[in-house]
């Protein structure tokens, strides 16, 4: 990246190693008209999103409307990257489909018990990487 184009559109392959890499992520839900965003841990193969929670708002959004967006980032010293994904969520309800989930390196940041997995197919995702450097002079 030059700094005549600080911003650089990701192709879908790009993002999706992004993701993969990640493990801190925010859900954007809507129901009901109302529309709300968490910070989940998660893990994710590149074409699907796995995170765990337990019952609250978030489980019953996703029942209520199952269409969300996802969005993860990152930076280093030189450059930055957000990734989107949207899709559509479901609990894990068959004990095949949660005794797969239980073997994914997907661990709660925090000491709480988050017995529910919540599995996201990704039908859209885009992403942009920038790059950091000062802003330029203004006049």
């Amino acid at each position: 990246m030059s700094s005549d184009e600080p911003v650089r559109e990701l192709d879908r392959d790009e993002c999706r190693e992004l993701l993969k890499q990640g493990t801190l992520g925010r859900l954007a839900t809507a129901a009901g008209g109302e529309v709300d965003i968490f910070p989940v841990n998660y893990f994710s193969d590149g074409a699907s999103i796995l995170i765990r929670t337990a019952p609250g708002t978030k489980l019953l959004e996703l029942t209520v409307h199952a269409a969300v967006a996802f969005e993860t980032d990152g930076y280093t010293e030189d450059e930055a990257w957000s990734v989107v994904a949207h899709g559509r969520a479901r609990q894990l309800e068959s004990q095949t489909e949660i005794d797969e989930a239980e073997r994914a390196p997907l661990q709660p940041w925090i000491p709480t018990l988050k017995y529910r997995y919540v599995h996201i197919d990704i039908e859209r995702i885009t992403g942009r990487r920038f790059e950091r450097s000062p802003e330029p002079e203004r006049w």
